[in-house]
Parts: C-alpha cells; structure tokens; sequence
C-alpha cells in the first residue's frame, strides 16, 4: 500500500456536498481515506473571482500507481462535472479540483503528473488543511517537505 495525500478544493455550487462527493469518490476509486482534515473557506488563487472556495485535503492508503491515482482523480473530476482543467496559470471557477500532493516520498516530474505538487508551499488553502493531516507535521506548523 501507498500513501498519498490529496488536495481537494470548490467554489460552485453546493461545495461541502462537492467536498463530501468528491471523498466518497476517492474512497471508492481510489482507496481508504484514513484522515480528512477540516474544511477551510478560502478566497480564490491565482484568478479574481465572487465565488469563495471551500478547501480540505485527505490521506488515502491506496494500491494504485501514481499514473493510477491521477487518472482516478480526472475522472472524479469529470463525474462531479468539471470540464476543463486550467491551464498555463490561468485558474477559472470550478465545481470540483482534486489534485495530488504527496504520493509517498516519490518525486515525479512529467509533463502532466509533478509529485510533490509544485505549488503547494504557496498555497495557504493547501499547506492548513494537509498540516491537520499529515503524519509528520509538528502540531500548528506544516513543516511539509
């Protein structure tokens, strides 16, 4: 089994239901969700918008590959009704956004699969929610990679 800690995050819609769907989804597809930290609201990243987020990330004991993981994710995605990904930077409001953070203590670097995920350390909405969960972390500081 492998460990992977994922970033979830929405600003349309009914987003605790979206939140709670998308964990639903994750623990079928992808594995048992061991920790699910606490549900933060945050305002939008990268791109202006009246639409707040709803941000909360998840520790999954999980038997699929990191390739596996994102491909489950995608189509998580997908289902929950998002239908473009953003793209050079340019954020947009979304129904659903999952992305992966840590996988083990892997690091990967292909053009459509970075693990860990790059921009986690500028993202308050990132680094609160994965300091709750993650194993390591110093209680109050996410001292994360």
């Amino acid at each position: 089994m492998h460990t992977v800690y994922l970033g979830i995050g929405t600003n349309l819609g009914d987003r605790r239901r979206n939140i709670a769907e998308a964990v639903r989804l994750i623990g079928e597809r992808i594995g048992t969700v061991r920790r699910l930290s606490s549900l933060i609201e945050t305002e939008p990243w990268g791109f202006t918008s009246s639409n707040m987020f709803v941000n909360a990330a998840a520790c999954v004991d999980t038997s699929l590959t990191p390739r596996g993981v994102l491909e489950a994710t995608q189509a998580i995605e997908r289902e929950l009704g998002r239908t473009r990904k953003s793209t050079d930077g340019q954020y947009h409001d979304r129904l659903i956004d999952i992305d992966i953070l840590m996988y083990d203590d892997l690091h990967i670097d292909e053009p459509d699969l970075k693990i860990p995920h790059p921009l986690m350390h500028e993202r308050d909405f990132v680094m609160r929610p994965l300091g709750e969960i993650y194993e390591g972390a110093t209680p109050g500081h996410p001292d994360i990679i």
